[in-house]
């Protein structure tokens, strides 16, 4: 007998990847913001009687219409239009049980599957919080399917719902739980027979497909298998019939479907809610208000770069000193040569100019953990949106972007919830010229070497890389405004955002969450910025030029020679061909470029039996005519080139993907170097004429 598989489905924010990964045991990210899960995951775990089960955590969404490309992922799914996914034999329909009526709208169309279902009541503790009493038997009566209590958050009801998941005779509801209209039904059974009689889906799939296509056409044929065209003939001929009848079939499907999940509701629920506002509420009353919302907003960024600069100082003093010390042994350890020259400044100063940066790494994303998980996130969207709309854009841009501070790889993925393909277009041009945290170890490499001094106000450093992420900030805004006036012309969209309750983070999954990405950040510093830096290395090592200074060996070697021939183009800038080379190398990576200075500079240690840290070598470094190379206005040129120049390969990978097309990301990669230029020339000879050099 094969292993059952079960989808995983709900609305957004009903906890379904919680349950997901308490079941799996896998670590799926988990957010209370729409759009986390933007495409399906695969897990398996075990009935009660040893037989594997294999589950499909599929996209939140709040109908089968579906709107945007992640709710066509689900809808496909179920409906059998995936090539790359078999139909699953069941479904766990994962219910809110604070917003019933809202959540059973899906469960009853998952119901017209003819699929066994189970409906997992899920935040129970919520409901009971709120003076709800859900009487769960009565419901499972009412729907012909298994109901079972449970919160995810604290693995309460795990039990029974994997007993009622292990169930070998699961059975498919006897029959709909609503009636089709009178003046659809006969349009209904036609469409049901074509249907079937031309794709050859069950009775059930194609009436669950017929009734997509006559309450909106288009949302089944998004991202979806093509439509039959005599499929469409029939649908075409009803609804010209209904509408010179002056029939809205639309608004009277959606009725009676609300109708039925309507009175299941008042027959099920005891409403006990005590007067007054919830705690949700009142803590709005001041993270939405039009004044202390944006003081809210303002308050929690200052915070997490704070944090950024001031809790992360001991544990990056100590990194630094081990890769110092592991330096300065192996080259006091080894004869010289090009093996202990290859460990100290192609290694250990390239990795360890990299890890060096991780408790910072780790903070930013505890930060986001913290955000995402309580609800604050789909404030912050909120609080967005009126600045959104300035642009063209509406507030659910804002959350890829947001998400794009993080990484802009996953930022563009969840564009899948924005139903509006120009608007999911623009929002993906934009999102890599937030700050992400790739940028984080160069920024932070800069600055210490443009304010270098303990004595330095940490406020100083905070509000410097604050001004990066607003600088980048702003610039996406600029150019979604100009994109949305130019190529992708279009309405500004109205935002309909649900914004859920507020909810105590869990501590695990945040740090598991963090743990997670400093494992990639390290994994990237094991493995492509490793290879970077021997290449590198092996670059500013040959060909040999003997009795040369180290300076003139590398300025002779592959990397100096191809550093000179990019000269002419970053003269104007300030920059050197040493700082060129970094800025090709980090194409790669935006961190690369903090590991191939740390290969260049430390490269003038050859001859001295210690090596420095990487601050300190750019502090030392000069032009040859004895000039000091970092000054802050260098610094500064650098940070703002980073702030708009698209260096990462994986990310213009990641819009072809999206995209389906090189058009874009070429557009992309355009647009944001040459502004990149541009912003840096400008930002030269302004510093100039202030006289900073």
């Amino acid at each position: 007998m094969s292993e059952p598989v079960f989808a995983f489905v709900g609305n957004p924010n009903c906890g379904k990847s919680t349950l997901f990964n308490a079941l799996t045991g896998l670590r799926q990210k988990v957010g209370n913001y729409p759009g986390v899960t933007v495409e399906k995951k695969i897990g398996e775990c075990y009935s009660q009687h040893g037989r594997r089960m294999q589950i499909i955590d599929l996209p939140g969404a709040y109908s089968l219409a579906a709107r945007s490309p992640d709710e066509a992922v689900m809808r496909d799914v179920l409906l059998g239009r995936r090539s790359d996914t078999p139909r699953p034999d069941r479904v766990v329909c994962i219910v809110d049980s604070t917003n019933l009526e809202r959540n059973l709208y899906l469960v009853s169309q998952i119901l017209d599957l003819g699929l066994p279902v189970i409906v997992a009541l899920n935040m129970t503790d919520l409901a009971t919080a709120k003076g709800l009493r859900i009487d769960a038997e009565a419901l499972s009566a009412r729907l012909g399917v298994a109901v079972v209590r449970c919160q995810g958050n604290s693995g309460e009801g795990l039990v029974e719902l994997r007993l009622a998941m292990s169930r070998p005779g699961l059975a498919a509801p006897a029959r709909p739980i609503w009636e089709v209209p009178a003046e659809v039904a006969p349009a209904l059974a036609e469409l049901v027979a074509e249907i079937a009689r031309r794709e050859g889906r069950s009775d059930a799939a194609a009436r669950t497909e017929a009734l997509l296509l006559l309450g909106d056409r288009e949302s089944l044929t998004l991202a979806g298998a093509p439509i039959a065209a005599e499929v469409l003939a029939v649908v075409d001929r009803w609804e010209a019939k209904w509408k010179a009848a002056g029939c809205d079939w639309r608004g009277a499907l959606v009725a009676a479907r609300y109708e039925a999940v309507g009175g299941f509701v008042r027959e099920v629920v005891q409403s006990e809610a005590a007067a007054g506002l919830s705690l949700t509420d009142r803590i709005d009353e001041v993270v939405v208000h039009p004044v202390w919302g944006w003081v809210t907003l303002v308050a929690v960024m200052a915070a997490m770069f704070l944090s950024i600069f001031t809790l992360a100082e001991y544990p990056m003093g100590w990194i630094d000193a081990g890769v110092t010390w592991l330096g300065t042994v192996v080259r006091a350890a080894m004869a010289a040569g090009d093996l202990r020259d290859l460990l100290t400044d192609g290694v250990i100063s390239g990795v360890g100019g990299i890890i060096v940066f991780l408790p910072q790494i780790m903070i930013l994303f505890f930060f986001i953990g913290l955000l995402e998980q309580t609800g604050y996130m789909a404030r912050a969207a909120f609080m967005m949106d009126r600045l959104m709309s300035r642009v063209g854009l509406d507030g659910k841009s804002f959350i890829p972007l947001l998400s794009s501070y993080a990484c802009a790889i996953p930022g563009i993925m969840a564009t899948r919830t924005i139903e509006s393909r120009k608007d999911r277009l623009v929002t993906i041009l934009v999102a890599p010229l937030m700050t992400c945290s790739a940028r984080l170890p160069v920024y932070l490499l800069l600055i210490a070497a443009l304010v270098p001094g303990e004595r330095v106000p940490v406020a100083t450093k905070v509000e410097l890389m604050c001004a990066m992420f607003a600088l980048g900030t702003g610039g996406a805004f600029a150019f979604a405004w100009l994109f949305k006036h130019t190529l992708l012309r279009g309405e500004t969209p109205m935002m309909i955002l649900e914004l859920p309750p507020y909810r105590l983070p869990s501590l695990l999954s945040v740090s598991l969450h963090m743990g997670e990405r400093a494992f990639m950040f390290l994994r990237k510093a094991g493995t492509v910025i490793l290879a970077i830096s021997i290449v590198l290395w092996a670059l500013t090592t040959f060909p040999r030029s003997p009795g040369a200074t180290p300076a003139e060996q590398i300025a002779h070697s592959y990397a100096g020679r191809f550093g000179h021939a990019i000269g002419p183009a970053i003269a104007p800038l300030g920059f050197d061909w040493q700082i060129g080379v970094g800025l090709i190398t980090s194409f790669a990576s935006r961190e690369v470029f903090v590991s191939s200075m740390a290969v260049i500079f430390n490269a003038d240690e050859k001859q001295d039996s210690s090596t420095v840290p990487l601050r300190q070598a750019l502090l030392m470094a000069r032009w040859p005519d004895g000039r000091v190379l970092f000054t802050p206005l260098v610094c500064f040129t650098l940070m703002v080139f980073y702030v708009f120049a698209l260096q990462c390969v994986s990310t213009i990978v990641v819009v072809r993907r999206e995209t389906g097309s090189w058009k874009w990301p070429l557009v992309q990669i355009g647009y944001m170097t040459a502004t990149a230029w541009v912003a840096c020339f400008a930002a030269r000879h302004i510093g100039l004429a202030l006289g900073f050099h």
